[in-house]
């Protein structure tokens, strides 16, 4: 069989760690395991050339075998008399038989042993799972349980405080159910929350607008200014301009997987100008707009 190139094969490049070269082997041997892909050929052989590189590229030694001698990788060992020895999977996942040419000549010539007969399966991770959850902001404010319908399951999830939109947490083992008896995969949750009609949210804070009659804005008083959790009153200040801005400390949103720490809520004061006015109303403002000149 031809030169392999197996850094071609996983999809990575050749300064990957090693920790990138298992990732993508899990991911792709997922993908293409005969046991998920039954009487594929084309998957079965993807499957064997995906383990083939793996079984080179994860072993430091056989890694730096084949990038130091590439396509020469097969005279390596000829003076330990490695060469016309067929070795077996050694009780690993696949058995090699004369008309075997799946594996590339470098892979029989990394391994040594004695025929095998009656391989076993390989274990495997299951499938990650992605499942999306919408809630709504009061939702996101308090912790809670929700039940997620994944695959026929029914998963019950516990959603911490202050989740954000576009938000993904990592349930371990509630994925796919593995092969072979290998683990279960993850389910992966993304959260969209609502936009609300009373509060824009940025992080933990929120924003919001409160209407202010002319007359309060004026001359001064309260008002009723609507939190997440409550309500509470608010001293509004005499001569307050449009556009002002108050700040409530602790009244936005609580801060993710930090117990008793929340955001702020921040009141813009819109203020409302009369109308309808009654001539009286109307002749106080003009000797208003009088004094003023």
């Amino acid at each position: 069989m031809d030169f392999v190139d197996y850094y071609q094969v996983l999809g990575v490049g050749k300064t990957a760690t090693a920790e990138e070269i298992k990732a993508a082997y899990r991911k792709l041997a997922r993908k293409y395991h005969p046991d998920l892909n039954p009487n594929d050929a084309t998957a079965k052989a993807k499957f064997q050339q995906l383990y083939e590189a793996n079984e080179v590229l994860s072993d430091a030694e056989k890694r730096r075998k084949y990038d130091q001698y590439g396509k020469d990788f097969k005279h390596v060992d000829e003076s330990a008399g490695a060469r016309g020895q067929r070795p077996s999977s050694a009780g690993g996942p696949f058995t090699y038989s004369q008309g075997d040419e799946d594996f590339s000549d470098f892979f029989r010539s990394m391994f040594e042993g004695g025929a095998a007969g009656g391989g076993r399966s390989a274990k495997f991770r299951g499938q990650d799972i992605a499942a999306e959850l919408h809630l709504n902001l009061k939702q996101a404010y308090t912790s809670q349980q929700q039940v997620l319908s994944v695959g026929g399951r029914q998963i019950r999830v516990t959603i911490p405080a202050g989740v954000e939109n576009g938000q993904t947490l990592m349930l371990a083992g509630l994925g796919g159910p593995g092969v072979n008896g290998g683990p279960a995969g993850d389910l992966y949750v993304t959260f969209a929350i609502d936009d609300d009609k009373k509060f824009r949210r940025s992080g933990a804070d929120l924003y919001a607008t409160v209407e202010l009659d002319l007359y309060t804005a004026v001359l001064g008083g309260e008002v009723v200014v609507d939190t997440m959790d409550s309500s509470v009153k608010l001293k509004v200040a005499p001569e307050t301009q449009n556009e002002a801005k108050v700040k409530l400390k602790g009244k936005g949103m609580p801060v993710f997987k930090k117990e008793g720490e929340f955001g702020d809520l921040y009141v813009t004061f819109k203020v409302k100008l009369p109308t309808n006015l009654t001539d009286k109303q109307k002749q106080l403002f003009a000797e208003l707009a009088g004094g003023a000149a």
